[in-house]
């Protein structure tokens, strides 16, 4: 019964987070923004105001190799300029339309505000995987070393142990060459996969879009200044590990 109550509780909160993070419903805060014209702001929820937050840090640490607003190059010249003020939760639209699409970072935030809940209700072991590309990990049950998580297709050799830490990944193999490169509005650089690992699911998910960015000397300087974030790419089926967090494949 316990467990039931937690697993019911866990997708309440997951249809509470796409009712605000979602571009497809009509009435999410997301859509909500994408209709503020210049000098207007708009009051968030905690939840929506968090994970624009994250998507900010990340668009900065990764020299905005990672956006979450990419998309809006497709309809203008430049990047939507956007501000956030803590005092009252709010979101400013300083030029452009605001259209944010959350597909690099929000299934990471989700898992995230997931594994916060099962912690609460004293589940502190777990695996949670959203679509397969994002995974955060709990404590390890015991007798285990850590939860066994593949790199690539089912039945991939390469394997990680997972403690306590996510996972993401990003690839043209499956959706083809659909990850834009926010600084120029065109394809991304890296024609293979790339993985993070993190200590945060949201991060995790932004860092494996940046990687497939980034060339690979600007992306060891961004990871040199994060001790605890690895990328893992795919060369030629090879697969080699930039960063310093220490990881055996």
């Amino acid at each position: 019964m316990y467990a039931a109550q937690v697993a019911q509780a866990a997708f309440d909160r997951v249809d509470d987070l796409e009712s605000r993070l979602s571009r497809f419903r009509p009435q999410s805060e997301i859509q909500c923004i994408a209709r503020l014209l210049p000098g207007q702001s708009l009051r968030l929820s905690e939840d929506t105001f968090d994970c624009l937050t994250l998507a900010r840090k990340m668009e900065q640490a990764t020299r905005q190799a990672f956006s979450p607003t990419p998309a809006a190059l497709q309809s203008q010249a430049t990047l939507p300029g956007w501000s956030l003020s803590p005092a009252d939760l709010s979101i400013r639209c300083e030029h452009g339309l605001v259209n944010f699409d959350l597909g690099a970072i929000g299934k990471g935030f989700a898992l995230d505000r997931l594994a916060a809940l099962l912690r609460q209700w004293e589940c502190p072991s777990f695996l949670l995987i959203a679509g397969g590309s994002s995974i955060i990990a709990g404590d390890t049950p015991d007798g285990f070393d850590g939860w066994s998580c593949g790199l690539g297709d089912e039945g991939a050799p390469h394997r990680l142990l997972l403690n306590n830490a996510s996972l993401s990944g990003s690839g043209v193999a499956v959706k083809g060459n659909h990850i834009l490169n926010p600084r120029t509005g065109g394809s991304a650089h890296r024609q293979s996969r790339a993985w993070a690992l993190c200590d945060v699911a949201a991060e995790s998910d932004a860092l494996s879009t940046a990687a497939m960015v980034l060339p690979e000397p600007e992306l060891t300087d961004v990871l040199a200044s994060e001790p605890t974030w690895l990328v893992l790419v795919e060369d030629d089926s090879q697969i080699r590990t930039i960063g310093k967090h220490p990881v055996t494949l």
